[in-house]
């Protein structure tokens, strides 16, 4: 399915955390057909907004950071946004995790239709105590019906081939790199849409997107969400 999505995105892998970079460098792409009307193109552009061929999203049951069981299907009835974090990046997964917040912020009244979801990409730092640490820091906890995601090392490796999601982890104390792709995921647990983050770098290798790209992407996502839930 990455395959298809990364047609409708113009980037044949989006694998590399570092290899990600704004788009307002590239030059202006015609707008993709099925993105919902009240998506403007640049927005679109901007988060490499693709519809993907709608099918079940699939499915797992896994741990959140308060120590609950969950599976995908017990959020059936709410817009779910999908994403694949590492609790020890300090690279994208911050800059992704204040996207949520300002699109949790934006949603208003309907943010009781969206769920945020994360699944851990990080085998080396797994448990529980990880993903809550990373929560509490990003303040993630802000968001009431924020969930980040983990288990054991197979059932996440599981999650991440269903979703084709390429992972690699050079050691315990490195970023790991992988996919990153948010998907959106409507009421009845069909995929709709995929979006591609973004990021850059400074000279000396730290991670920023400016803060009105910041914004641009939470208010996308809320767009997003927002008619997905209706």
């Amino acid at each position: 399915m990455l395959a298809v999505i990364a047609a409708g995105l113009a980037v044949a892998a989006a694998i590399a955390v570092t290899a990600l970079r704004p788009h307002h460098s590239q030059p202006t792409a015609p707008r993709v057909s099925g993105i919902p009307a009240s998506v403007p193109t640049s927005l679109a552009n901007l988060m490499g907004l693709t519809p993907v061929p709608e099918r079940t999203a699939p499915g797992f049951t896994l741990t959140d950071q308060t120590g609950h069981t969950l599976s995908l299907a017990s959020f059936k009835g709410h817009a779910v946004v999908l994403e694949f974090m590492d609790p020890h990046c300090t690279d994208i997964c911050p800059i992704v995790s204040q996207e949520f917040i300002d699109a949790y912020r934006d949603l208003g009244s309907a943010a009781s239709r969206v769920v945020f979801v994360a699944v851990n990409v990080n085998a080396y730092h797994h448990a529980v105590a990880d993903v809550a640490a990373f929560s509490r820091e990003q303040q993630l906890t802000t968001i009431s019906s924020w969930h980040f995601l983990t288990g054991p090392v197979p059932s996440l490796q599981a999650v991440w081939r269903a979703y084709e999601v390429y992972v690699q982890a050079p050691s315990p104390n490195a970023d790991i790199v992988h996919t990153s792709v948010v998907y959106f995921i409507d009421p009845g647990g069909k995929e709709r849409f995929a979006a591609s983050p973004m990021v850059d770098h400074e000279s000396n290798g730290t991670a920023y997107l400016p803060l009105a790209q910041q914004a641009a992407w939470g208010h996308g996502i809320a767009l997003i969400t927002s008619q997905l839930a209706r």
